[in-house]
């Protein structure tokens, strides 16, 4: 398939999505539909429309095979379910990177996979922190906060900080249960073989496990059973600790395992 192939059936297909989410009565009918069926009467009540203006909507949507109607209930048929899926991914994704639009719009996004990147969704729960000229460890402070009462830690570690070492070894010590996994590149694998104290209390640590990438990732990852929060480089390079996500919820913390997996 060619470019231009390629490009008119995006275009055909924007315009298809267009005529949907352009009419605020075919999406709210989609939406009102996505959990279960309903009658016409059910829907004038949640819509508070006239039925009219709904069995406009609905016929249009009929007859972009959307919805259909079994004896007095309308339903999604296939179609309309898994593009009301999406939609409503689409829509809370937009939430998501709204509601942490800075964070996003100041860092390098490169390193994090597009499938990660299309399931932003997960992670509108996340709480965005930043240090202020008044505070600049206030984001750091928080993620100490609650790396020290994790007891197990998976951590993509792109940069070599005998600081964050210093805690680390700390969450090793405080708990004879606690496990680590340390996915690290090999230029800082090899700065820790050259610290006789960190080579022992963490390489030589049977808690710790240590993955060595190839690559020189540009993310600060952490997840463990309690909490994720990632931390990013600005795009002109330079890593940025005074800016950080954290998330506490299921979704969050599963964003976070998926995107490790994406590097093991």
């Amino acid at each position: 398939m060619t470019n231009s192939q390629t490009k008119k059936e995006l275009n055909d297909e924007y315009q298809n999505v267009k005529y949907i989410l352009t009419s605020t009565m075919r999406t709210k009918l989609l939406l009102t539909l996505y959990e279960h069926s309903k009658k016409l009467e059910e829907l004038r009540e949640n819509l508070k429309k006239p039925s009219a203006t709904i069995l406009h909507g609905l016929k249009e949507l009929e007859n972009k095979n959307l919805i259909r109607k079994i004896q007095k209930h309308y339903e999604l048929t296939s179609n309309g379910y898994i593009l009301t899926t999406n939609m409503i991914k689409l829509i809370e994704n937009w939430h998501s990177i709204n509601n942490s639009k800075q964070f996003w719009n100041n860092h390098d996004l490169s390193d994090i996979p597009e499938e990660m990147l299309k399931d932003i969704y997960l992670l509108k729960n996340v709480e965005y922190e930043t240090s202020t000229t008044s505070d600049l460890s206030n984001a750091f402070n928080k993620y100490i906060h609650l790396l020290l009462k994790s007891t197990e830690l998976k951590i993509i570690l792109p940069i070599y900080s005998e600081n964050h070492f210093k805690y680390i070894i700390e969450f090793l010590d405080m708990n004879e249960k606690s496990k680590l996994e340390l996915i690290i590149n090999e230029k800082i694998l090899n700065s820790i073989k050259q610290n006789t104290d960190l080579e022992e209390k963490l390489l030589k640590n049977k808690k710790v496990t240590v993955k060595c990438l190839e690559q020189d990732l540009k993310l600060f990852l952490t997840c463990s059973n309690n909490f994720m929060s990632l931390t990013l480089f600005l795009n002109d390079g330079h890593y940025d600790d005074s800016q950080i996500l954290i998330g506490k919820d299921e979704n969050s913390i599963k964003w976070a395992l998926n995107l490790i997996q994406c590097f093991r």
